[in-house]
C-alpha cells in the first residue's frame, strides 16, 4: 500500500501559537511579509468569536539529517500554508508585531464592543480596527490581546467596564468576555505533510495550495525553506534577498532598514547593500525569484528550484540520502551566489550592457526570466574567463536579444535554463551560442518567422520591442523630426502613433485591429504628429517632402533637408512607397515595412 502523503488533526489556536513560541513550529518571513489589510484580521477574529470554519494549516516536516558523527538530527516543522491566518492571530491575540507591506514594524490591534455582542442586531459590529476614536470610546474594548495576556483578571476589568457601561450587567459581561477568550481553544485543522515525501511533490504542493490566495512560487518555497533555518543562516540570507529586491524598488527603504533592524545592521550584509540606496535603475529591478535563481544558476549550475531545495535540505542525488555537509555546502555556496548577484559592479556592469544594447526602459522589458540568464551569463563569463573582459558584454547582449527574439524562455523556463546551463557546462558558453545561432537563426527566421512575428497589436510584443531597442542603438531620429531622437521619446513616456493616422483608416472603415497594427506603429513628436493630423500618407509625406525641397525654415522641428527626409524614412523602416499610397494601398504597406523592420533587427543583432 502506498505511503500516506499526510496526516490531519485538530489543534486548538492556543496550542499552536504554544508551538511557535516554542520554536517548535517555524513560520518563514517569505518575501511578502504580512499582506493581510487590516480588515481582514478583523474578519478572521469575528469568524472564529462565531464559531465558522476558517479553514487549515499545513505542515511540513523537514527530513532528517545525518551529521558528520552518524548521528541523526531531527528537522523542524515548517508552516507552509496558513501563514497569513496565524500571523493575523499572532498580532491580534498574542500581541506581537509584523512587519506590513511596507516592511515597517507594527501591532494590529483589534477592538472588541461588548455592547454590541449583547445587542440582538445581527449586523452589529462587535470587532473593529482599533481607532483612536475608539481608544477614547468607553463601549469598545481597544485592544483584544488584553484579554489573552496572563496578567488578565476578571476580578478588575469587569467592574470597571460595567461601571462606565450600566446597560451591561456583570455577569452578562463575564459570558461575552469568556467566549472572546474562547477564541484561543478554538480548533484549526492542521494537515501534517510527511517527512518521506519527495521535495518536488511538497513544492508542488506549496505552489497549488496557495494559487486560489497571494499567488507564490518555488521561489517563494525556496525563502520559506532558509528564512526557518537559523543554524545555517539562513534567516539572514533571506534577508539579504528580501531587502535587496525592495531597495531595488525603494532606495528610500535603505535609512528606515538600517535604523529599525538593527540586527541585521550589525551584519556586514547592510553594507553591501548601501549602494541601492543611490540606485535609480529601472529597466531591471530584480525580484526575490530572480536573486535566488540567478544565484543559484551562477554558482551552482543548476536552474530547477526544487533542486535548491533538495540541496538546502541535504539531499545527495546520488544516494538519497540527507547529511549535514551537503546542507553547510550549498548554504555556503549559495551564500556565494547571492553575494555576486547583489554586488555594485557586476550589476551595473550587467546593466550597461544591456540598456547599451538599446533597452533603456522598462517599458520595453515585458518579462524578467531572460534577464535572468542573460546576467547569469554575465557572471559565468566574468567568473569562467572564457573571453576578454572587454568581450563579455557584447556576448550577453547577443544572448539575452536572441532569447529574446526567440522566446527561448517564454514557456517552461526552468526546463529551457536546465538544458542550457548543462551545455554550457559541457561546452562552455561561446560553443553553446554559436550552436544556437547555427540552429536557430536561418534565413528562414530573419526572413519569414521574425515577419511573421510583426504582424501582431500588441504593443508589448516582444520582437516589436527588439525592434525599438535597435532603433535606440542606432540612435534614429525619429519619424519626420529633425533632431528628436528614438530614445528620448521612449525614455520621456512618449506615445505611439500611427502612420497611417488612426482616424484617417476608420474613416475609411478599418477596424481597431487593422489600424493597431505593429508595421503601423512609430514614435513620433508632437509637433509632428500635429502637422500629420488624419491625412493620408500620400498627402503628409508628399508635403514634408515639398518642404525639404523649399527649405522653409519657419516649421520648427521638421525635417528640412532632403537627404536627411530619405534617410529618416529608411531609419524608421518607412517605404519610399508610402510617398504615393493611400487606404488602398494600406496591406501593401504593412508587408513592405514588415520586412525592412525585420531587416533591421537582423542588422542590429550581428552588430552587436
Amino acid at each position: 500500500m502506498e505511503n500516506e502523503k499526510y496526516s490531519n488533526y485538530p489543534l486548538s489556536i492556543n496550542a499552536i501559537l504554544g508551538l511557535i513560541e516554542a520554536n517548535d513550529i517555524a513560520i518563514p518571513e517569505i518575501q511578502r511579509p504580512f499582506v493581510w489589510k487590516k480588515t481582514q484580521v478583523r474578519d478572521l477574529i469575528d469568524s472564529l468569536y462565531k464559531g465558522y470554519p476558517t479553514g487549515y494549516i499545513i505542515l511540513w516536516k523537514n527530513p532528517n539529517v545525518k551529521l558528520k558523527d552518524g548521528t541523526m538530527s531531527s528537522g523542524k516543522k515548517i508552516l507552509i500554508d496558513g501563514q497569513q491566518r496565524i500571523t493575523a492571530l499572532m498580532t491580534a491575540i498574542a500581541g506581537r508585531t509584523v512587519f506590513n507591506s511596507e516592511y515597517q514594524e507594527e501591532r494590529i490591534k483589534i477592538a472588541f464592543n461588548p455592547l454590541a455582542a449583547k445587542s440582538e442586531n445581527s449586523g452589529a459590529e462587535m470587532f473593529a480596527v482599533a481607532t483612536p476614536a475608539i481608544q477614547k470610546s468607553k463601549w469598545w474594548i481597544p485592544d483584544i490581546a488584553d484579554l489573552f495576556r496572563t496578567s488578565y483578571s476578571s476580578f478588575k476589568f469587569i467592574p470597571q467596564y460595567c461601571e462606565n457601561n450600566p446597560d451591561i450587567e456583570p455577569e452578562e459581561l463575564e459570558r461575552i468576555i469568556s467566549k472572546v477568550r474562547g477564541i484561543a481553544n478554538r480548533m484549526i485543522g492542521v494537515i501534517d505533510l510527511s517527512e518521506n515525501l519527495d521535495i518536488d511533490v511538497v513544492t508542488d504542493i506549496f505552489i497549488r495550495i496557495n494559487s486560489k490566495g497571494t499567488p507564490l512560487s518555488q521561489g517563494d518555497f525556496v525563502m520559506s525553506k532558509i528564512a526557518a533555518d537559523e543554524i545555517h543562516g539562513g534567516n539572514t540570507l533571506r534577508k539579504v534577498i528580501d531587502y535587496f529586491s525592495h531597495l531595488a524598488v525603494a532606495p528610500s527603504f535603505y535609512d528606515y532598514l538600517a535604523s529599525h533592524d538593527t540586527s541585521f545592521a550589525a551584519t556586514p550584509y547592510l553594507q553591501k547593500l548601501a549602494w541601492l540606496k543611490d540606485d535609480t535603475e529601472t529597466v531591471y529591478d530584480p525580484e526575490c525569484d530572480d536573486v535566488v535563481r540567478v544565484a543559484f544558476m551562477c554558482k551552482l549550475k543548476r536552474a530547477k528550484l526544487s533542486n535548491l531545495v533538495s540541496l538546502l535540505s541535504g539531499r545527495s542525488f546520488e544516494t538519497r540520502e540527507f547529511k549535514e555537509e551537503i546542507v553547510e555546502q550549498t548554504y555556503k555556496d549559495f551564500t556565494e551566489g547571492v553575494l555576486k548577484v547583489i554586488n555594485e559592479y557586476n550589476f551595473k556592469q550587467f546593466m550597461i550592457a544591456i540598456k547599451s544594447a538599446g533597452f533603456i526602459s522598462p517599458r520595453l522589458v515585458n518579462s524578467n526570466m531572460a534577464l535572468d540568464f542573460a546576467y547569469t551569463i554575465y557572471l559565468l563569463l566574468k567568473e569562467s574567463g572564457e573571453v576578454p573582459v572587454e568581450d563579455i558584454k557584447r556576448y550577453v547582449q547577443k544572448w539575452y536579444v536572441f532569447s529574446v527574439l526567440t522566446g527561448r524562455y517564454s514557456s517552461s523556463p526552468e526546463s529551457a535554463f536546465a538544458k542550457d546551463l548543462r551545455l554550457i557546462c559541457e561546452r562552455g558558453v561561446m560553443s553553446v551560442l554559436m550552436e544556437i545561432e547555427n540552429a536557430t537563426l536561418s534565413d528562414t527566421f530573419w526572413n519569414i518567422a521574425l515577419v511573421q512575428e510583426l504582424s501582431y497589436t500588441s504593443t508589448n510584443n516582444p520582437t516589436y520591442l527588439v525592434f525599438l531597442a535597435a532603433q535606440i542603438f542606432f540612435n534614429d531620429i525619429s519619424f519626420l523630426s529633425a533632431n528628436v531622437p528614438v530614445r528620448e521619446l521612449i525614455v520621456l513616456g512618449g506615445d505611439v502613433h500611427h502612420i497611417f493616422p488612426k482616424q484617417y483608416l476608420m474613416d475609411n472603415h478599418f477596424n481597431k485591429s487593422q489600424y493597431n497594427q505593429e508595421a503601423n506603429y512609430v514614435f513620433l513628436d508632437r509637433p509632428v504628429n500635429i502637422s500629420i493630423g488624419k491625412k493620408a500618407p500620400n498627402v503628409y509625406l508628399q508635403e514634408a517632402r515639398n518642404h525639404c525641397l523649399t527649405g522653409n525654415p519657419n516649421s520648427p522641428g521638421l525635417i528640412n533637408d532632403i537627404d536627411k527626409f530619405y534617410a529618416n524614412l529608411e531609419a524608421n523602416c518607412v517605404p519610399v512607397e508610402a510617398l504615393d499610397m493611400d487606404f488602398h494601398s494600406y496591406d501593401s504597406f504593412l508587408e513592405k515595412r514588415r520586412l525592412m523592420m525585420a531587416a533591421k533587427i537582423k542588422q542590429y543583432y550581428y552588430s552587436l
